[in-house]
């Protein structure tokens, strides 16, 4: 069986080539997942499932386009692991670009990710997203 670590470096795999079918496939059916976000993101939402979370991937998309986006330290134990990243994004709608960090938490049990909590530089995003 993956360890936690294994799992999460997996989905960030998944996600960096755009595999969204891969890393739907390391959530539980009945994953929770949270993200914080500024209040005018569409993907600043909780959102339950595997059929809401891919919702909630194509809203990412639709909303901003990420230039980079790295992990750069993962904490793990047998059940969890944190990873803290940076990420650079345009804001679709406004054509102006943001760079900030972030944090997530992810729970995982039998080598599926069952809940997630992320969070980023909300005013940073708040003021690229702003018109």
């Amino acid at each position: 069986m993956r360890t936690s670590l294994e799992t999460v470096q997996d989905a960030y795999a998944a996600f960096g080539r755009g595999d969204m079918p891969a890393l739907l496939a390391l959530c539980s059916p009945d994953i929770r997942w949270q993200f914080v976000a500024d209040r005018s993101a569409p993907y600043n939402a909780t959102v339950l499932g595997r059929e809401q979370l891919g919702a909630w991937f194509a809203a990412v998309a639709a909303s901003d386009d990420i230039h980079v986006f790295e992990p750069q330290q993962m904490l793990a134990a047998s059940d969890h692991a944190t990873v803290i990243g940076h990420q650079r994004t345009t804001v679709r709608a406004t054509g102006r670009t943001f760079e900030c960090p972030w944090v997530h938490v992810f729970s995982v049990s039998g080598g599926m990710i069952t809940a997630f909590w992320g969070m980023l530089d909300t005013q940073a995003a708040a003021e690229a997203r702003a018109a």
